[in-house]
């Protein structure tokens, strides 16, 4: 895509933030496709689009006010679903299920009044054509529940109840079956799942469901369900060590047929939110996208095939693939390479047939000016390999140069190659940045995840510390002006390398983990086990909760930090943000504050997301002047 004229230099704070639209979970139902389409420069509110064949004008289903969002599990996602006719979304200001019609102008309509709501929540729902309702998940304070609801309004009718957490419900084609995903406290659905199946009844009712697998007897994880045109079901598995798609053969000896993807490749992501994909079958195609050493790219095999069919690689520009769906006749999936931002893309049936659409991802930097990621490989805290990547500065810039270090969130999450324009502002006022793949991220197999279990704080400090010493020998980083930033568990990460690793001279936290003992009695259902894999069983471990805590180990904290927090988090309780900062301010730490009214854990906003980049380089502009 044609990029603006930019003047040489620093980039503008305008060219980077809150500039472009973007596009989240499409969805192809025939030769329509839908989106939820995300609006910075409208305070973030996201509206459902549809375009109604390729080519054709898109329109705004939700205009005005709407706005999707769902708060399942506090993370959500799930926005929407849709079959030929109409769409169901949920309303972000009530909760609710909505329905729209994808042909006419119509307001939409709520499938249940708010009445009857409560504190229920709902999310991740498919349309039951035949039988004229939403299936999808319901949580309140006992759990999560799966049920449907009557597209002409009514009370819900559970299908199956009170489960610790479900989803990723899919539906037959012939619509009398229904697959799922079950998992129980205290895992995480990348550590454990289960895989559930049922005929359906007449009244659409569960007829003896049945596990297919996981469970404490088959322990993996499973990953997005999917049934193809003629009634196969897939699911990517974990069990083999790396996520690849299985189909399912009733009545085979094996029950199970592997189809498994390239060495080191996976095809599953950590589910922290609904809606995600990386399966698709487009007629008699199987797609997938499959990450390997950090990288996307995307595969093709034919359905019809047995287990041993080779995959063959669709040749695209891109490294960085999510959100893929497909018809009998159309695949899209969302994509970004090095030089070009997130875009909408149109997937051909031949290799390297491919279409970008321009109503997202123009880039307003040539490629030119761009500072591409290369892949850096260091011995990791556990003596095992650990990967980063890092993004020199400009040439015309002085070497050794100061580094921004990133910790991502999750910790089990990962850092990604499309382009940043974040990233590049910096680049572009002379810092190198590096963006670490701790041990304990994802795209390099289940044993590359499982190496945080019990060193959280401990072996994502090292890896990043590694990272920063590997370049200070090399000379490309000034060993005096190294910062270090991230939000959430990466928040934690950040304070956590201040206090223990004194190579980090000054950092930047957005809403981080301060109290891991307090996080771990007050955090919310979803994340209330994940601690104890990451430290140690509550309270047997309670002395290394307090020991890995950065409220707790405050006084080995000399640095200068940024802390960011909004007030509306109930992920990480802005409680935690304010008695760190209190504890520091009282020894007398050189510690800044800014607290947001509006925003939760994450910010949506276009101008906060200015804000905040604009008060993180006046403060190291501040607390790391050049020398």
């Amino acid at each position: 895509m044609a990029a603006v004229t930019v003047p040489p230099g620093p980039l503008a704070i305008d060219l980077v933030m809150g500039r472009e639209r973007s596009c989240r979970e499409p969805l192809l139902v025939g030769e329509q496709l839908l989106w939820a389409e995300q609006r910075p420069d409208e305070g973030g509110r996201t509206t459902l689009m549809l375009q109604q064949r390729p080519g054709a004008t898109p329109k705004d289903l939700t205009p005005g006010g709407w706005s999707l969002r769902t708060r399942v599990h506090e993370f959500g996602g799930g926005l929407f679903c849709a079959d030929s006719t109409m769409a169901v979304f949920i309303d972000g200001r009530s909760g609710l299920p909505h329905r729209v019609p994808l042909q006419a102008s119509a307001d939409p309509r709520p499938l249940i009044e708010p009445a009857l709501n409560g504190q229920t929540r709902f999310a991740d729902g498919l349309i039951d054509t035949q039988r004229q309702r939403w299936i999808g998940v319901m949580e309140s304070d006992g759990g999560d529940s799966l049920v449907s609801l009557p597209l002409a309004g009514g009370n819900p009718q559970v299908l199956r109840s009170q489960l610790d957490f479900c989803g990723y419900a899919v539906l037959s084609p012939s619509g009398d079956q229904l697959a799922w995903l079950e998992w129980s406290l205290p895992w995480m659905p990348w550590e454990r799942t289960e895989l559930w199946w049922s005929w359906l009844g007449e009244g659409g009712e569960l007829l003896g469901p049945q596990r297919l697998a996981g469970g404490d007897d088959d322990p993996q994880s499973l990953f997005q369900p999917l049934w193809t045109a003629s009634d196969q079901l897939l699911v990517a598995s974990d069990r083999m060590g790396y996520w690849t798609p299985q189909r399912w053969c009733p009545g085979s000896q094996q029950v199970w047929e592997s189809m498994p993807l390239p060495s080191g490749c996976e095809c599953g992501m950590p589910q922290w939110v609904y809606g995600m994909r990386t399966l698709a079958a487009c007629g008699e195609r199987l797609l997938a996208l499959a990450c390997r050493e950090g990288a996307w790219s995307l595969w093709q095999r034919s359905l019809k095939a047995a287990g041993a069919e080779p995959w063959q690689e669709m040749t695209l520009p891109f490294c960085e693939l999510s959100a893929l769906t497909a018809s009998t006749s159309r695949a899209v999936c969302l994509a970004a390479g090095v030089t070009q931002p997130t875009t909408l893309l149109e997937i051909g049936d031949a290799p390297g047939q491919w279409q970008a659409w321009e109503r997202f991802g123009a880039s307003p930097l040539p490629a030119s000016r761009v500072s591409v990621p290369r892949s850096l490989w260091v011995k990791g805290g556990d003596g095992h390999p650990s990967q980063a990547w890092f993004y020199p500065p400009a040439p015309d810039q002085p070497r050794p140069s100061p580094l921004l270090v990133r910790g991502h969130s999750g910790p089990t999450g990962m850092a990604r190659t499309g382009l940043s324009l974040a990233y590049q502002y910096w680049i572009s006022r002379g810092w190198a940045v590096v963006d670490v793949n701790y041990g304990g991220s994802t795209g390099f197999g289940r044993a590359y995840r499982e190496r945080l279990d019990g060193r959280w704080g401990e072996l994502d400090v090292a890896d990043c510390a590694a990272a920063v010493s590997q370049l200070i020998a090399a000379g490309e980083v000034d060993p005096e002006r190294v910062a270090i930033e991230g939000g959430s568990a990466g928040g934690f990460t950040t304070l956590a390398a201040l206090i223990h690793e004194p190579v980090f001279k000054a950092g930047v936290c957005r809403y981080p983990v301060c109290d891991l003992a307090s996080l771990q009695q007050d955090t919310h259902r979803f994340e209330s086990g994940y601690f104890d894999r990451l430290i140690g069983p509550w309270p047997q471990q309670q002395a290394k909760y307090h020991q890995r805590s950065p409220l707790q180990q405050k006084h080995r904290l000399g640095r200068p930090v940024l802390f960011i927090q909004g007030l509306q988090d109930k992920v990480v309780p802005p409680e935690q943000t304010e008695l760190m900062v209190q504890a520091l301010r009282q020894r007398g730490l050189s510690v800044e504050l800014i607290l947001l009214e509006a925003e939760a854990h994450g910010f949506r906003s276009g101008a906060v997301q200015r804000q905040v980049l604009e008060a993180t380089e006046r403060f190291f502009e501040r607390v790391l002047p050049p020398r």
